[in-house]
């Protein structure tokens, strides 16, 4: 700007100067005016330019003077002093700000992973299988124990619901039901089947995950539970009453039908009829097993090892070929009559599913549990709530007893006795007696 004044004035004295008269009378006053004009016109746009730049200062001269840290210290006479002494105390409080902030979010972090780890504590620390599913139905949280009882291995995190869940086609309904219509399951029994064959009992909690308010996408969260032993006990225990109660029932009129029994066994012996003799004989049979039943006699418990006790049995059962597989010595608080009773019914059932097949009867000891495996066709899954109810049996020569013995014997024990199919072929009959 100052550049173009002094070119503008210059200009106009040239012109001035030109168009003078060239007398010196007229052109020495002349010069001196545009000189004069020319230094005031300077002055005042120098004047003018330090003005506009002297602006900003002002305006932090004045910023500083109504700033409230100006009152709180001795005020200096020299303006650049006193702006300066702002200065240095604004950025000094702003620096104890920046600290405190700095302090604030060091503790917010803290706090924030603190809440983290503890969550994932909780998660793992959770005796229960917990899953929790994105909106778009994928696995976010899986922990240690929803792993075991999906029997899943490696990375699952990210993974859809349908591959998480494609063995549990029941439980992937329910997951999906969740996320399209946000319907609540609450304590549902489902069944799966397990890696080893064994069908497993699974309580199932489902409720969806509003992540915003209604209409938006929803996630899942599931809680599973293995109540298997909790519903095979809950079996046994209505089995059993049921079988006190008919064993009660039956025993009086039991009694009576082996007192008419042996009045026909002796007409038959006098009659000298060798098939009304047999007939009578397996009927007698039948009856004495049936009495045996249904008249619970108390237990003579002593210490029995149970690795003996089961090789002394499978000696006993001639013509089958037996696969042992033993742990070692295990020694429990038994009747050893009663209970060598009970392995040797399910021993001969086992011997008997066999034949035909040319197989083995495979007998697991460890620990407390024994596991009596046949080579057979297995059990129809309509069959096995009934095997341990007395004369249910589909074998033409049966009584349907030699089980519901064995059951109530084992129960008596304070122990459980569950049959299933195997994975290997066959059925299993699994004695667990108390330690």
């Amino acid at each position: 700007m100052l550049t173009g004044l002094f070119l503008l004035a210059g200009v106009f004295a040239i012109l001035l100067y030109a168009l003078t008269p060239e007398s010196p009378v007229f052109r020495g006053p002349v010069l001196l005016a545009s000189f004069i004009a020319i230094l005031i016109g300077s002055l005042l746009s120098i004047l003018f330019v330090v003005r506009w730049l002297l602006r900003p200062y002002h305006q932090l001269v004045g910023e500083a003077q109504r700033a409230s840290v100006a009152s709180q210290m001795l005020k200096s006479q020299d303006e650049a002093e006193f702006v300066l002494e702002t200065f240095q105390s604004v950025v000094a409080q702003l620096q104890e700000q920046r600290k405190e902030l700095e302090q604030l979010s060091v503790e917010a972090r803290d706090r924030a992973t603190s809440a983290e780890k503890f969550s994932e504590r909780i998660v793992a620390s959770l005796p229960s299988g917990l899953l929790a599913f994105d909106a778009d139905g994928r696995s976010m949280v899986v922990n240690a124990p929803g792993r075991t009882l999906l029997e899943v291995e490696g990375q699952v995190l990210g993974e859809s619901y349908e591959r998480l869940l494609e063995k549990h086609a029941e439980l992937a309904s329910m997951i999906a039901d969740c996320l399209a219509r946000g319907t609540l399951y609450r304590r549902t029994e489902i069944e799966a089947i397990g890696s080893n064959g064994r069908l497993r009992r699974l309580g199932a909690t489902i409720a969806p995950i509003e992540w915003q308010p209604q209409g938006s996408p929803r996630g899942a969260l599931c809680l599973l539970t293995d109540i298997t032993e909790v519903t095979e006990l809950r079996e046994q225990v209505a089995l059993k009453r049921n079988l006190e109660s008919l064993g009660e029932m039956s025993a009086g009129l039991a009694h009576e039908f082996k007192n008419a029994i042996a009045t026909l066994q002796g007409y038959a012996q006098l009659l000298e009829s060798e098939e009304l003799l047999n007939e009578v004989r397996n009927l007698s049979s039948m009856v004495t097993t049936f009495l045996n039943f249904a008249r619970p006699q108390p237990l003579e418990v002593e210490d029995v090892e149970l690795n003996e006790l089961v090789h002394e049995c499978t000696t006993e059962l001639a013509g089958v070929k037996f696969v042992i597989d033993s742990a070692g010595p295990t020694v429990v608080r038994a009747d050893e009559r009663m209970l060598r009773q009970a392995l040797m019914n399910l021993l001969r059932n086992a011997a008997e599913a066999d034949r035909g097949s040319d197989g083995s009867v495979f007998v697991k000891l460890e620990k407390n549990t024994i596991e009596v495996r046949d080579s057979g066709p297995g059990i129809p899954e309509a069959h096995l709530s009934k095997i341990f109810i007395p004369f249910f049996t589909t074998k033409p020569q049966g009584h349907g007893i030699g089980l519901a013995l064995a059951h109530r014997i084992v129960t008596e024990h304070g122990g459980t006795l569950t049959a299933a199919n195997s994975p290997h072929g066959g059925a299993v009959f699994t004695i667990k007696l108390p330690v």
